[in-house]
């Protein structure tokens, strides 16, 4: 009779059984954001992956590693749909509500509410608080750089006379949390904001923020 660990090897080191190999950060991603860090095992990722017990621990060590590779992972490519999104902006806008909204909607559909985004909202707040240090890389390449490319672009709006805002870094701040203050509610229980919310939402933020920072025409004498 086969030991428990003989029979466990034998059904995580079985590739020629599955239909398909799947990346194992991809593997892992699913298990971390199923299981969350604790309740997931190396095993279970090898078998999602379909690759050995062993090649996991080949390339990673240990599961906090993977764990860390993982959110790196899942950050970079947030971060790519952020500077798409950010390239997109125009550099002297013609209608400057309509791009803000435009881009509101871009940033929260692409980057904040997509797959990725929603993946790392949930492991944000069901490990966050156990594992700060897990998400060290998300906290240095996540908020950090979109809050320093958004700065940069309102700064340059400042400049050319369409804002009038004294703290670029701060006003980056509270726009990103205006666009997403009415869809928090949706996210919380796992729901995906629908399109007409994403609009509304986005058209809602940018006009306070226009109230906020818009430059004011001089009273005509």
């Amino acid at each position: 009779m086969k030991s428990r660990n003989a029979a466990t090897q034998a059904k995580t080191i079985r590739p020629a059984q599955c239909l398909k190999r799947v990346p194992i950060l991809d593997a892992a991603a699913e298990v971390f954001c199923r299981e969350g860090f604790s309740g997931a095992s190396i095993d279970e990722i090898a078998e999602e992956a379909c690759v050995s017990r062993q090649t996991i621990y080949n390339h990673y060590r240990e599961k906090e590693t993977l764990f860390v590779a993982v959110v790196a992972d899942v950050t970079a490519r947030a971060n790519t749909a952020l500077f798409a999104a950010l390239a997109a902006f125009p550099d002297k806008p013609e209608n400057l509500r309509e791009d803000l909204i435009a881009f509101a909607v871009d940033l929260n559909r692409n980057c904040l509410y997509n797959q990725d985004g929603k993946f790392l909202r949930k492991l944000l707040q069901s490990e966050g608080p156990r594992y700060p240090h897990l998400f060290e890389a998300w906290r240095e390449h996540g908020p950090c750089k979109i809050g320093t490319a958004l700065g940069a672009i309102l700064a340059r709006l400042h400049h050319q006379g369409l804002l009038d805002i004294p703290d670029c870094d701060l006003a980056a701040r509270q726009f990103t949390a205006l666009i997403n203050a009415d869809l928090q509610m949706t996210t919380l229980f796992g729901e995906t904001p629908t399109e007409a919310q994403i609009r509304g939402s986005a058209e809602q933020a940018v006009d306070m923020f226009l109230r906020g920072y818009g430059v004011r025409a001089e009273p005509v004498l």
